[in-house]
Parts: C-alpha cells; sequence; structure tokens
C-alpha cells in the first residue's frame, strides 16, 4: 500500500509539473518542446519493449504492449503537428 502511494503521488506530482511547464512557455516555444517530448516518448517506447519482452507475468507483458501502443500514437500524433506548425512558419510563394 506505501508503495501504491508512493507511486501515486509522484504521479500527482508529474501532472502538477507539466501543467505548469506547458502553461508557462510562450507559444513560440511549443514546437521545440513537442519536439523534446517525442524524444521522451522514444525512451518510453525502448522501456515499454523491454519490459514487454521480459515476460515476468502476463500483467507486465499486458501493460508492456499497452505502453508500446499510446508511446506510438504520441510519438506520431507529436510528429505531425510539430511538421504542420512548422509549415506554419515557412514563407509563402
Amino acid at each position: 500500500m506505501e508503495f501504491f502511494i508512493m507511486i501515486l503521488t509522484v504521479f500527482v506530482l508529474a501532472i502538477f509539473v507539466g501543467f505548469e511547464v506547458i502553461t508557462k512557455v510562450p507559444p513560440i516555444l511549443h514546437t521545440p518542446l513537442m519536439s523534446g517530448s517525442n524524444a521522451i516518448s522514444g525512451i518510453t517506447i525502448i522501456g515499454a519493449i523491454l519490459s514487454a519482452g521480459t515476460k515476468h507475468t502476463t500483467l507486465t507483458a499486458v501493460l508492456g504492449v499497452a505502453a508500446v501502443a499510446f508511446a506510438t500514437i504520441n510519438v506520431v500524433g507529436g510528429f505531425l503537428v510539430t511538421d504542420r506548425m512548422l509549415k506554419m512558419f515557412k514563407k509563402k510563394d
């Protein structure tokens, strides 16, 4: 139970820090921030693949596969949004 409370505390603090960082960053820096977020999601994918591949229990395998799927969605969506935002900065002919 103590471990769950510790993990829940870290999760709530991560939500608070993420919200504060996103609201304090000016809009012009959202693209580099999103690119950094995509890189972090790449690390998440590697960790999730390792977790799913170890097959300690069925639960770890299922959670690893779910983490790979969600991180992949995050990376692909982030790159699509970043590409769209970068097109907004190109000069029009």
